[in-house]
């Protein structure tokens, strides 16, 4: 497991949530809670692993936006807080240049830009950033970063400036190259996938054929998914687990992947019409969301952790057990996180897996888990 624990603060409907993480963590609750809230705050992590992190939250919004919602104290400034703990970063068939997996924790703040900074009023600015390593009695500091200047451990352990001209909007993490462990977290955190519902409307990529090019896993918006079927038909030359999951959706369908040319395809034949074939663009919103999570859940190589955000939405009920049966498969593979709010598939995970769902409730105004301590532990840990 990658993921072991996750900090967030002062993040919209978030006062402060400290939790620790499963191979397969499920969080389920109502509409409003801030469900979403704890998905996206994740989602930002691997942000500013890949650099994007202040423009992924312009995108949302701005600061103004994305800051807790709820009362502060007088002369308490904005900041929004996001720490994750790993383990095993670098062990297994992606070494990253580390003979031993090492167990890292990553954090960074982020605020207003002060008057001097070499930045737009409502840009987001990282106030500070820290990566440690769990060590002994005290963990040691790898990368720190207060302001535009940074300081990194060299191969020798000598604390080093490592760079003293970052924007106020850029995150070390993604900036600096050559330090091993630094290296390793981010390349971790940005082989992340997360899925939030895939576009079904007539001009939705999924609906086109994709480039015959081979496809290890998904992309973000599923464009690529036939490509992915055709890497496991035709590269991996193993359907067994595809198969298996479209029988258990739709009992008697066919799943038929040619050779890709120029284009990768994909069609689905139904028992009750044995003589037609029905391609990407003739499917149903369902059906064509099935097999996107399908290509997400179950593709050539997995990413370290896959976060589903509302997998259910357009699926008819009677699928979500076939679900549940896919994430349970994926979760042998990989780290998964599931945020629902259908019982239906939160319940037929658990029946599954013996996993139990976590409930995402309001506790005195902000966004919790049901059985959370103040202090991060779950009663029946």
């Amino acid at each position: 497991m990658g993921l072991t624990d996750i900090h967030i603060a002062g993040y919209r409907s978030v006062r402060s949530i400290y939790f620790p993480v499963r191979q397969l963590s499920v969080l389920v609750g109502a509409n409003g809670v801030g469900k979403t809230n704890l998905y996206r705050g994740l989602e930002l992590v691997q942000s500013a692993a890949t650099g994007t992190l202040a423009l992924d939250i312009a995108r949302d919004g701005g600061l103004g936006s994305v800051f807790w919602a709820g009362e502060r104290k007088a002369g308490e400034a904005p900041r929004l807080v996001l720490s994750v703990s790993l383990e095993d970063v670098g062990s297994g068939p992606h070494n990253y240049s580390l003979e031993l997996g090492f167990a890292p924790s990553y954090e960074i703040e982020i605020g207003f830009r002060v008057p001097t900074a070499a930045a737009f009023p409502l840009e987001a600015q990282i106030k500070a950033e820290r990566l440690t390593l769990k060590q002994g009695p005290r963990p040691v500091v790898l990368m720190e970063r207060k302001q535009g200047s940074v300081w990194a451990r060299d191969n020798e352990g000598r604390r080093v400036l490592a760079d003293d001209n970052l924007l106020a909007s850029e995150t070390a993490l993604s900036a600096l190259r050559g330090y091993p462990e630094i290296d390793a977290v981010r390349e971790t955190l940005s082989a992340w996938r997360f899925f939030h519902s895939f576009r079904t409307d007539a001009t939705s990529p999924i609906r086109r054929p994709g480039l015959a090019v081979a496809a290890p896993f998904l992309d973000a918006n599923g464009s690529n998914l036939a490509a992915v079927f055709a890497t496991l038909r035709h590269i991996r030359q193993d359907t067994v687990d595809l198969d298996h999951a479209i029988e258990d959706a739709f009992p008697g369908a066919q799943l038929d992947v040619p050779v890709p040319e120029e284009n990768a395809s994909f069609t689905l034949t139904f028992p009750d019409m044995p003589k037609r074939a029905f391609g990407a663009a003739e499917l149903s919103d369902g059906t064509l969301q099935f097999l996107a999570l399908m290509g997400a859940l179950l593709s050539y190589r997995l990413p370290p952790l896959i976060a589903l955000n509302e997998p259910e939405s357009s699926l008819h009920p009677e699928l979500l057990p076939a679900l549940a049966r896919v994430i349970a498969k994926a979760a042998e593979r990989s780290q998964v996180w599931v945020v629902t709010h259908s019982t239906v598939l939160s319940d037929a995970i658990a029946a599954e897996t013996g996993i139990l769902p976590r409930e995402v409730i309001r506790k005195n105004g902000g966004t919790w888990l049901e059985g959370l301590s103040q202090v991060g532990v779950f009663a029946d840990d």
